[in-house]
């Protein structure tokens, strides 16, 4: 049986890995079907402390990965299919038809990003296509961006890109806005956004490098016109990657699983970290910080268990 597993190989899951590791709990990581997380899907990382030229996400990633395995951490590229909480800990059993015990858990599979889904975005992520404004608003500067969605998180990353781009146009497939009326306000006040309404993004156009424009559906009568841009901002929501635990832990209305201020869980010996349970910043740098504590508190667990 596993001292402690940690199932995520994001930054949240690696930084309690680097923790866990240094702890002598030789923690197992278990990588999930996006092995390295969200960051692997952004090109340059530049608010991450301590790299003032910036950083690829992949890199950091990678870093952070042979930064625990320096201490013992060690990885696994398979998928958790169920959770089973069990007398002793937890039971996992594998798309593989492994099955694995451990005494404590970690659940860092971070939140996956709604895409559009159609393949031209799939060619252009990281080269124009993005889901976080915050990330990488700043590679847009004097450049002209559109974000899709409706809702508050849509609305928060436009005035966010205003800092940073020429012009800012949402587009909406509906005629109303479904965020909260003040944000709602301040959006349709902002002189630098406009808004597309009753539109929706069929095709994502480019160069083969770079992103260039969209096609843009009318929902009321089918018409398609291209519009030029230089980046795509998705902000249409998250989804948790929980569906494994099987009602295993508390969540949200949101899908995001309930913890306390110390990463813990309703569920003795199970911790959570990262995306999976961040439904307001969603950034590297908190991430990597829920994780440093859910390791700390799972090092605490297992030695008042006299497990270690």
């Amino acid at each position: 049986m596993e001292h402690l597993i940690i199932l995520g190989t994001g930054i949240a899951g690696c930084t309690a890995a680097i923790y866990a590791a240094r702890a002598n709990l030789r923690p197992l990581l278990i990588s999930g079907p996006e092995d390295g997380g969200q960051l692997t899907l952004t090109t340059d990382v530049e608010n991450f402390p301590g790299f003032p030229e910036g950083v690829k996400g992949p890199e950091l990633v990678q870093l952070c990965k042979k930064q625990a395995e320096r201490f013992g951490a060690r990885f696994m590229v398979d998928i958790v299919e169920r959770c089973v909480k069990t007398g002793a800990g937890f039971d996992l059993y594998l798309v593989s038809g492994e099955k694995l015990q451990t005494r404590a858990l970690i659940v860092a599979t971070g939140a996956s990003a709604r895409w559009l889904g159609i393949p031209s975005e799939e060619k252009y992520k990281g080269r124009g296509v993005t889901t976080c404004a915050t990330c990488d608003g700043a590679l847009y500067k004097n450049k002209e961006v559109i974000v899709v969605g409706g809702g508050d998180s849509a609305m928060e990353e436009s005035t966010f890109l205003t800092k940073f781009a020429s012009k800012v146009t949402i587009v909406h497939r509906r005629d109303s806005f479904k965020a909260s009326l003040i944000m709602q306000e301040r959006v349709l006040k902002n002189s630098r956004i406009s808004v597309i309404w009753n539109a929706e993004v069929v095709d994502v156009l480019g160069d083969g490098k770079r992103v260039t424009g969209v096609k843009l559906k009318d929902t009321k009568n089918g018409k398609i016109t291209d519009f030029a841009c230089d980046g795509v901002f998705l902000a249409i929501g998250h989804v948790p990657n929980t569906s494994f635990l099987n009602g295993l832990a508390n969540i949200d209305d949101l899908g995001y699983i309930k913890a306390d201020k110390n990463m813990h869980t309703a569920v003795e010996g199970l911790f959570v970290a990262g995306d999976v349970q961040d439904r307001r910043f969603r950034q590297a740098i908190t991430a990597a910080g829920s994780g440093c504590m859910a390791a700390m508190e799972a090092e605490k667990y297992l030695a008042e268990k006299g497990a270690h």
